[in-house]
């Protein structure tokens, strides 16, 4: 080949590929796009919860025994009183004996006591001496009979008996936290949510509350925020709050709930994805261009912004926005020309 046609086959070679990087800079960009519509924007706190009723109590032992009897009631209804658990009291009671049996003789040595001052044979210190004995062991007795009574845990108030821990033979513990024997009333219902601290000066009794629970996850659960804890956990950063179901929630005592209270809420605005703004401005496709526009936002949700100026009903806006778009830069959308 000669030098001539070697130096027109690099010039042609040249020519094609600076036409292909032409073409590759101003390809058009493909981009997703949605259209701005009317909606319904709203600003959210998030939160987590469990399922409580709204009147119940724990019932735990203060001692550390066996279980021999506990009854079998679980969803029965019981009264204020009744015994629902009895303990072994075998060791109790023999302590009681020796103390009674303690208490009969010193009852004795008073009687004798009194019997020789009244001849004028003992004096009156003695006699003393052995009335403060007997009444301290009738204040034992007291005491030990309390003990042995507290060993049967009875029910703290009327109600359904919702949950049972234990069966005889076992030993029951007092941690602090550990219950045999919950009992309440099954409706109304509420749900206990802790809210950060820094989401809490929005929360006000009365907002609407959605719920999800992955037990329903095609519905969303109705709930009312009713009861703010004065006093937050300076440990956990947030403070609790009561949250009102309604009497036909499907969500039972014990299931765990994400809470989205809903504290501020505009209806019929426009709303754009959360992901098509970007530093306040979104991308306006005009022509198979994108023109970089301006935005007044109202509301920002966790998947909705409100366009409060900037956008009119029906424009297309790039979504998700992102760093690398440009004003001006053409574009083809997502889809176009596809079968």
């Amino acid at each position: 080949m000669s030098s001539r046609s070697r130096i027109l086959l690099v010039l042609l070679v040249a020519a094609v590929a600076s036409g292909a990087g032409y073409w590759w800079l101003l390809r058009p960009v493909e981009i997703g796009a949605v259209a701005v519509r009317p909606g319904t924007a709203a600003e959210i706190v998030y939160a987590t919860g469990v399922v409580e009723p709204r009147h119940w109590a724990k019932i735990a032992t203060l001692q550390r025994e066996r279980i021999v009897e506990i009854c079998d009631c679980e969803g029965q209804r019981v009264n204020k009183g009744d015994v629902l658990v009895r303990l072994d009291d075998s060791e109790e009671r023999a302590a009681l004996a020796e103390m009674e049996a303690r208490r009969e003789r010193l009852e004795g040595d008073v009687k004798r006591a009194r019997a020789l001052l009244d001849k004028q044979a003992g004096t009156q210190t003695a006699h003393e001496q052995v009335v403060t004995q007997l009444r301290e062991y009738e204040a034992r007795i007291a005491a030990q009979n309390k003990r042995i009574d507290d060993l049967k845990l009875r029910a703290p108030m009327d109600g359904v008996v919702l949950r049972k821990d234990g069966e005889v033979g076992e030993i029951a513990v007092n941690t602090g936290d550990e219950a045999l024997i919950w009992i309440g009333e099954p409706k109304p219902l509420r749900i206990v949510a802790d809210v950060n601290e820094d989401d809490i000066p929005r929360v006000r009794p009365g907002q609407k509350v959605l719920l999800r629970n992955d037990g329903y996850k095609d519905r969303i659960l109705p709930a009312t925020v009713a009861e703010i804890t004065p006093k937050g956990d300076p440990v956990n950063k947030t403070f609790r709050v009561y949250l009102a179901l309604p009497d036909d929630t499907p969500l039972a005592i014990g299931m765990s709930v994400e809470a989205n209270i809903v504290v501020a809420e505009h209806d019929g605005v426009l709303v754009v994805p959360a992901e098509a703004v970007l530093s306040g401005a979104v991308f306006r496709v005009e022509a198979g261009r994108l023109a970089r526009v301006k935005i007044e936002e109202g509301i920002r949700g966790t998947r909705m912004v409100e366009v409060r100026a900037g956008l009119k009903d029906g424009d297309l806006v790039a979504s998700p926005a992102t760093s690398t778009l440009k004003d001006g830069a053409r574009v083809r959308l997502r889809g176009e020309g596809a079968p």
